[in-house]
């Protein structure tokens, strides 16, 4: 029944995002920026609960300013949409007090263990449910494969949602991060995974000699033993086959690095009239590391209606999306410390201030291999056994889940 479940705040920041079905990848960006520009673009404080766009419903209630959304493509009933939103603001009211941004933004991992509590029954930290025979099975390799793998892998997934005033100030940064643990052992056995020395969760704890790796708040599975953690940073852990989230957690404003992109726009009007934009993208990132699949969109005015482009290397492209009036700037790669450039001339007919009004805000998309924006790293991954050990993996992934850049 439901596709999706997000909270924005009251300026339209992507809080909480939740797919469940996996028929929005890729565009979950995109669908809550159409959610807010639509529900803020109506007259008056009366807004709609229910709203269609392109074969999807909206539906939402607002509490405290924050919009609770779901959508849906199936025949739903909305009065039950409504009721069960209803019922999310209130138990998030419970175990996360008055409703606010900074208290849905540092309650994150709990507010999803309650989706999923909710939806599917599963075992939270908090909860005394126990799992369904499903639940607990583990997850199998297909018939073909089974005895032939004898690896670990551990990934480390963070997710990047930033705000950049037009001045460059960073407004909003915040890293919800995961270490997500991936096995394929024919036995269980119990493995000791350890983190940097130095992370810290709080920003009173201080640990080590070098550069504190620090996180606001983070959150365990309920199989992992922490005898260790504290003098160590060492988790504890036998797993079943199949993949297992170890930890989450999240980093608000303070990060050690910097952020990973800068953009300085320039706007203005050519003798013709038709309106130039002239956008340089720079990408701070180490030399030695990469982003991949980078793609700017930029709303532009609603009357456009021609575009011409001077891209700054022959593997970029763009084009203009009629349907939601925006430029799509794709980057297949971008080197860390490298700049790059595009220059668009848009004609618009009847060109004016209010038009003008309308370009922007930037959305930023993009993936970070072989990095993390926390500093939080994987010192080892060992397991007791045999004289042929597994095969280890550790993988770093940073990813932008909104990274708005105001123009």
């Amino acid at each position: 029944m439901l596709s999706q479940i997000f909270i924005l705040s009251s300026k339209g920041d992507r809080l909480i995002h939740k797919d469940f079905r996996g028929e929005t990848c890729g565009t979950s960006m995109d669908l809550a920026d159409t959610f807010y520009r639509r529900i803020t673009s109506l007259p008056g404080d009366q807004a709609p609960v229910f709203m269609a766009h392109e074969g999807r419903h909206f539906v939402h209630v607002r509490h405290a300013g924050l919009y609770f959304v779901a959508t849906t493509t199936a025949d739903a009933s909305p009065f039950t949409l409504v009721e069960f939103l209803n019922r999310l603001v209130t138990l998030l009211r419970d175990f996360c007090g008055p409703l606010s941004e900074k208290n849905i933004s540092l309650n994150f991992a709990l507010i999803y263990e309650l989706l999923d509590e909710m939806l599917f029954g599963a075992e939270t930290q908090q909860s005394r449910v126990a799992p369904s025979s499903a639940a607990s099975r583990p997850v199998l390799p297909p018939r073909g494969e089974q005895g032939t793998r004898n690896e670990v892998f551990v990934d480390v997934v963070e997710r990047l949602t930033v705000v950049i005033a037009a001045n460059g100030t960073p407004m909003k940064v915040d890293v919800q991060g995961e270490i997500r643990l991936k096995c394929y052992l024919p036995s269980c056995v119990e493995m000791r995974i350890g983190l940097t020395e130095e992370f810290c969760v709080g920003k009173s704890e201080l640990r080590g000699y070098g550069t504190a790796v620090r996180v606001d708040e983070c959150a365990f599975h309920s199989s992992i033993k922490l005898d260790e953690f504290e003098s160590g940073r060492v988790l504890k852990v036998t797993p079943s086959q199949g993949e297992l989230t170890l930890m989450q957690y999240q980093l608000a404003d303070d990060i050690p690095s910097p952020l990973p992109f800068r953009l300085f726009p320039t706007v203005d009007q050519d003798p013709t009239g038709r309106l130039r934009l002239y956008l340089k993208l720079r990408c701070d990132l180490p030399p030695k590391s990469q982003a991949l699949n980078v793609r700017l969109q930029l709303p532009v005015p609603k009357g456009v209606s021609s575009l011409a482009q001077e891209l700054s290397s022959p593997e970029q492209t763009a084009e203009l999306q009629p349907g939601t009036k925006s430029i799509h700037w794709d980057i297949p790669r971008c080197q860390g410390g490298s700049q790059l450039s595009a220059l668009f001339k848009l004609e618009v007919p009847g060109l004016s201030r209010a038009s003008l009004l309308e370009l922007g805000p930037a959305n930023l998309a993009f993936e970070l291999p072989a990095h993390t924006c926390s500093g939080l790293h994987v010192r080892f991954v060992r397991l007791p056994g045999p004289a042929g050990p597994p095969q280890r993996w550790v993988r770093y992934l940073t990813h932008s889940d909104s990274y708005v850049l105001r123009l």
